[in-house]
C-alpha cells in the first residue's frame, strides 16, 4: 500500500469519513480539507439508480451553474461565414470552419466546447472518432448544434455545462473552484442535483439518487446525505 502524505492524513482527520453530511456542511468542508497550492476544482459525483445500457434510462442534459464554473472556457465555433461575426461578438475563442476541421483531423483539440450550426454537421460529423472520446462532439440535446451560436457561446461562457451518465450509472461534474465561498459551491451543486432529479427517466425504478459525493482535485471525497437534497 502506498504511503499516505501528511496533507492527506490531515484532511482525513478533519472530518468523519463514515458520516453523510448535508450539502451545506460538505460545501464548507471541501474547502477546509483541500490543501493544494492551486485553485482546485470542486467535483460532484452522483450515482443514479438507472441502467445506462437501456436507451429509456439514459440521463444527459445541460445545467447553467448560478455562479459559473470558475474556469475560462475555450469555445470553438464551426460555422459558415454568415455566422462568424455573431460568434466573435459573443466571445468565442476560435471561429471558422474548414481551417479548424483540418486542424482537428491532425489532432488539435485544445478547446473545452465546440458549437456548430446544423448546416455544417456533415463536415463536423466526420470528426466523431476524434471528438467523441474527448466529449467534444456537438449535440442538439446539449444546445451545441444551433442557429443561435451567439447565445450558445454566451451561455457556455457564463457557466452552462453538459453532463451524461457514464456506464456505471454515475454523473460526474465540476461545480466550481475551491476559491468559491461555501454558498457558491452549495448553490452550484444543488442546481446540478435538482436538474438530475427533474430528468429522472420514467423507466427508472427504485431509489433514483443512490449516493452523492463531493471532492476537490486533491482532496478525499465527502459523502452527502441524499435526503438533504432530495426532499
Amino acid at each position: 500500500m502506498g504511503r499516505i502524505s501528511k496533507k492527506r492524513k490531515d484532511a482525513l482527520a478533519a472530518y468523519d469519513q463514515t458520516k453523510a453530511y448535508s450539502l451545506d456542511e460538505a460545501s464548507d468542508l471541501v474547502k477546509e480539507i483541500t490543501k493544494a497550492k492551486f485553485d482546485a476544482t470542486v467535483d460532484v459525483s452522483v450515482r443514479l439508480g438507472v441502467d445506462p445500457k437501456k436507451a429509456n434510462q439514459m440521463v444527459r442534459g445541460t445545467v447553467s451553474l448560478p455562479h459559473g464554473t470558475g474556469k475560462d472556457v475555450k469555445v470553438l465555433v464551426l460555422c459558415t461565414p454568415d455566422k462568424e461575426a455573431e460568434a466573435n461578438e459573443a466571445g468565442a475563442d476560435y471561429v471558422g470552419l474548414d481551417e479548424y476541421v483540418n486542424k482537428i483531423k491532425q489532432g488539435w483539440t485544445d478547446v473545452d466546447v465546440i458549437i456548430t450550426t446544423p448546416s455544417v454537421m456533415g463536415k463536423v460529423g466526420a470528426l466523431g472518432r476524434i471528438l467523441g472520446p474527448r466529449g467534444l462532439m456537438p449535440n442538439p440535446k446539449t444546445g451545441t448544434v444551433t442557429m443561435e451560436v451567439g447565445k450558445a457561446v454566451k451561455d457556455v461562457k457564463a457557466g452552462k455545462i453538459d453532463f451524461k451518465v457514464d456506464k456505471f450509472g454515475i454523473v460526474h461534474s465540476a461545480v466550481g473552484k475551491v476559491s468559491f465561498n461555501g454558498d457558491q459551491i452549495k448553490d452550484n451543486a444543488s442546481e446540478l442535483i435538482q436538474t438530475l432529479i427533474k430528468l429522472k427517466p420514467a423507466a427508472a425504478k427504485g431509489t433514483y439518487i443512490k449516493s452523492i459525493y463531493m471532492s476537490s482535485t486533491m482532496s478525499p471525497s465527502i459523502q452527502i446525505d441524499t435526503k438533504s437534497v432530495t426532499l
